[in-house]
């Protein structure tokens, strides 16, 4: 048994025949470390090997060849833009990974070392920051009274935490298969995992148990929710802009990169009648620590962290200035039924129309808002639409009221508000409801009665969790229904669809009045029940394409999504 010593991370101050401190960038200390990597199994395994050993030092020399080896392997982008996109960005963190991997193999590092040694590495001082993104590297914040779309100087003392394409924080280290990247392919005793499907297919059966205490408003406000601060950075079809399908169907040398396919059993209740042996699915690009750090695979967060509403008005202040219409403060809207005395709908998504859209012929087109994923199923569109509404009735009333006032003071105060109502109705009614009045007095999550909190800490990360993200925050998809109802002024029952139906495909919002009718279903139709159970709408036929009777298994997904992250077991985190 070996017995875990602790690791003391130093910058080396060695004699006049050692390396001196300018050489030096970590100092691995403590015989007996707890693991080493293993050629043949390409894992993480017990006692020291390789260059490593007590008072060893990883050079700036050796970081810097480790770049130059990974620079031969790896093409990276080259911009000086300040909004990188996921695909360029994630180049950059296939490099430093490369380059952890180097190094763990090469100094034979031990766990500790990797998620506690490598990250404290100084980059700047190596050649890494050739390609270091300067919005990790060197931020500048200017105090301002409307905060940044991209969520950069919410926190000036810690500018990058809780802004886009930053990495998810971590409850407890990861465990990936080779200690580095890999996914988690087995358990205890080192038992192979069972398939992702088959956990779904047993684990989670659909037994359509109704949660009387909630209706189906609580599972769309959940969702606009998560996707206000939650969208891992994965690769995208370049044509679509959707998921790749380049992975059950292509012969090894063909595939994504990104391949971590789903294989299906033969004797697959549902999706044998298809003859379906694979489900498609890639996984999630490798982030950018701030300055470039080292360490073992993380994800990274494409939104902000934070609730401030990019559901409505996006991440970026190119796309922001899209949504508008550049008057007034006013958001851009489609008044198709004016003529009618009803509200506006949002407007079509012209831009990429077949991004998180099922189109049945090409004049046909999905809606447009702040976040992609707004038409994902028509009940999160309402949302949406409810929202974009509330923003230009806000700026219409500040209008009048405020008749000096510019188009962008109108639109940033409006926005302020939206963000004020959204969080407070998150506080007040949404996690209430989800987690009881007893849990949120124990954390101190209920809202004031009355006058203004002060108890914002500089020092603590907004970041999402990666375990939230894949895990937690995924208890949403117990609530989802088989159906979607529709229902009258006078709460009267009219019709329902099925789910997946109705998912990328908001088409019925483009019948006059039917928009009201699935809102008054939300305040009517019951949720299904907090419980092991899921919907096969969502198990058998998420994201089903015209004509056909499957789709893909969005709890195998979840499982899939876990184990890539290199996500511990449940008992870790007890």
């Amino acid at each position: 048994m070996f017995i875990i010593v602790s690791v003391i991370l130093t910058i080396c101050n060695l004699g006049k025949t050692q390396l001196t401190d300018s050489e030096c960038a970590l100092k691995l200390t403590g015989p007996g470390r707890t693991s080493f990597f293993d050629f043949n199994t390409n894992t993480l395994r017990g006692g020291p090997l390789g260059m490593g050993q007590s008072g060893q030092c990883i050079t700036y020399e050796a970081i810097n060849q480790a770049y130059i080896d990974a620079r031969k392997r790896i093409s990276v982008a080259q911009t000086n833009k300040n909004n990188w996109n996921a695909q360029e960005l994630a180049s950059v963190g296939e490099l430093l990974l490369d380059i952890s991997t180097q190094l763990t193999k090469n100094y034979g590092l031990s766990y500790e070392e990797v998620e506690k040694g490598l990250p404290t590495i100084d980059t700047s001082k190596t050649l890494i920051r050739e390609v270091c993104p300067a919005y990790l590297s060197n931020v500048e914040c200017r105090v301002g009274k409307y905060r940044r779309y991209d969520g950069l100087c919410n926190n000036v003392k810690y500018p990058t935490w809780g802004a886009t394409n930053t990495p998810f924080s971590r409850l407890v280290g990861p465990l990936f298969s080779d200690g580095m990247s890999a996914p988690k392919i087995s358990g205890i005793n080192n038992e192979k995992l069972p398939m992702a499907r088959v956990v779904s297919r047993i684990m989670h059966p659909d037994e359509g148990f109704h949660e009387h205490a909630a209706t189906l408003m609580l599972v769309a406000f959940g969702q606009f929710l998560d996707h206000d601060f939650t969208l891992m950075g994965t690769p995208a079809d370049p044509k679509t802009k959707n998921e790749p399908e380049e992975c059950c169907n292509r012969s090894s040398n063909l595939k994504h990169p990104y391949c971590n396919e789903i294989p299906i059993p033969d004797d697959d209740y549902f999706y044998s009648k298809f003859n379906i042996k694979c489900i498609d699915f890639v996984r999630s690009f490798p982030a950018v620590r701030p300055g470039c750090r080292l360490g073992s695979r993380i994800g990274f967060n494409t939104l902000t962290s934070v609730l401030d509403a990019n559901t409505v008005y996006s991440v970026t202040e190119e796309y922001n200035r899209h949504l508008r219409t550049g008057f007034g403060g006013l958001l851009r809207m489609n008044p198709a039924f004016k003529n009618l005395g009803l509200k506006d709908l949002l407007p079509l998504k012209i831009q990429d129309p077949d991004e998180g859209c099922t189109r049945l012929n090409p004049s046909q087109y999905c809606f447009d808002a702040g976040e992609v994923r707004v038409n994902e199923q028509l009940v999160l569109t309402t949302m949406h639409t409810i929202w974009a509404r509330e923003h230009n009735r806000i700026a219409r009333e500040l209008s009048k009221m405020n008749p000096h006032w510019n188009d962008e003071i109108i639109f940033q105060e409006a926005r302020r508000i939206v963000i004020a109502e959204i969080q407070h109705i998150t506080y007040n009614e949404f996690l209430p409801t989800l987690l009881g009045k007893g849990v949120m007095e124990k954390f101190g999550l209920l809202l004031q009665k009355e006058g203004y909190w002060d108890g914002y800490d500089i020092n603590v990360s907004p970041n999402v969790l990666a375990e939230f993200s894949a895990a937690a925050l995924r208890i949403g998809h117990t609530f989802l229904p088989n159906s979607v109802e529709r229902w009258s002024k006078a709460h009267k029952f009219i019709a329902s669809k099925k789910l997946s139906d109705l998912i990328r495909r908001p088409y019925d919002l483009y019948r006059a009045g039917v928009l009201d009718e699935y809102i008054m279903g939300l305040t009517n139709q019951v949720a299904q029940a907090m419980d092991d159970s899921v919907t096969q709408e969502v198990t058998n036929t998420l994201f089903k394409k015209p004509g056909q009777r499957f789709g893909v298994d969005l709890v195998a997904f979840n499982i899939q999504r876990g184990r890539e992250f290199g996500l511990p077991g449940f008992m870790e985190y007890r």
